[in-house]
């Protein structure tokens, strides 16, 4: 696989020019795409390889998109993706008789995640309730007020916004640049060949599949386990301060448990800020558990 793959520029337009590009890449037919990979099994044919992997970077795209909302880089999400992908192209087993697409989205995922859990920090969007529901209900409600133009908000609708929300329009304003990322799935593409549309009209599709909710509800109860389990690293102080502050919907303030706990509350910030750090290590080490455990499995299964 040493040929390079399309390069991910930062800002909205190097993205759409990446998405243009992949785009261009013909999709495999079921028996070329087995003949490719047995070159690339038996005989280490890159080339072979490359053509796997570049007919597969649009399924890499597609699933980045459904991780927009950790407020990372679009573009970087995709390169870790990319680095999955291309691990799943080195372990396929053509004769098993299932796509490359089914294997490799287990490992896309797996490498998005990870990526995700390394740079992640359990509450991104404050401590307040106000500030909570701000952080998910923003999308929300600039669709209802058709706010969906990439950049600032017009100033008549974050005043709008912050009504609605009962926040501040600082706070409004603020938010939306954190949770826009590089770009709109709204945002138009101007293909080279004098195609239009928008990113969604291709990177989502609009059948449903019963196998990715699955996959999806699994994930969720997964990520569930290991918070739950990384919380077992805290004493009973601990996890109190750490629940009320960081969990709660309606967040306590730092004065009503200087009260509960009778200690200042410098005190009780630097015994959130301790649990903190403590959760988020248990959780990185827990990923990097289950990281391990499936290669592993893998290397079994390939043995």
């Amino acid at each position: 696989m040493a040929q390079s793959l399309p390069s991910i520029v930062s800002g909205e337009g190097g993205l759409t020019r990446y998405l243009e590009e992949i785009r261009r890449f013909p999709m495999l037919e079921p028996q070329e795409e087995y003949m490719l990979a047995k070159r690339y099994q038996e005989h280490g044919d890159t080339n072979a390889a490359h053509k796997l992997v570049t007919s597969h970077l649009r399924l890499v795209a597609k699933i980045a998109m459904g991780y927009r909302g950790y407020g990372l880089p679009i573009g970087e999400v995709i390169s870790e993706g990319n680095v999955g992908l291309m691990q799943a192209v080195k372990k396929f087993e053509p004769e098993r008789g299932f796509r490359l697409a089914t294997y490799a989205m287990w490992w896309i995922k797996a490498s998005i995640q990870e990526y995700i859990l390394r740079s992640w920090s359990l509450v991104k969007m404050g401590t307040t309730a106000n500030q909570k529901r701000l952080f998910f209900n923003l999308r929300k409600v600039k669709g209802r007020i058709q706010a969906l133009d990439d950049g600032d908000l017009r100033p008549d609708q974050i005043t709008e916004i912050a009504t609605r929300l009962n926040v501040s329009e600082e706070e409004v304003v603020s938010m939306n640049r954190r949770l826009s990322g590089d770009a709109s799935l709204n945002a138009p593409i101007r293909a080279s060949e004098g195609e239009g549309g928008e990113w969604q009209d291709w990177l989502v599709d609009d059948s449903e599949n019963q196998e990715e909710i699955l996959i999806e509800q699994d994930e969720l109860e997964n990520r569930r386990k290991m918070l739950a389990g990384a919380m077992s690293v805290l004493n009973d102080r601990e996890r109190r301060i750490f629940e009320a502050r960081r969990l709660s919907e309606d967040p306590l303030t730092l004065e009503d448990l200087s009260v509960e706990f009778d200690i200042s509350r410098e005190r009780v910030r630097q015994i959130e800020v301790r649990a903190f750090e403590k959760v988020q290590d248990a959780v990185k080490a827990a990923a990097k558990k289950q990281a391990q455990s499936l290669r592993t499995i893998e290397a079994q299964q390939a043995a």
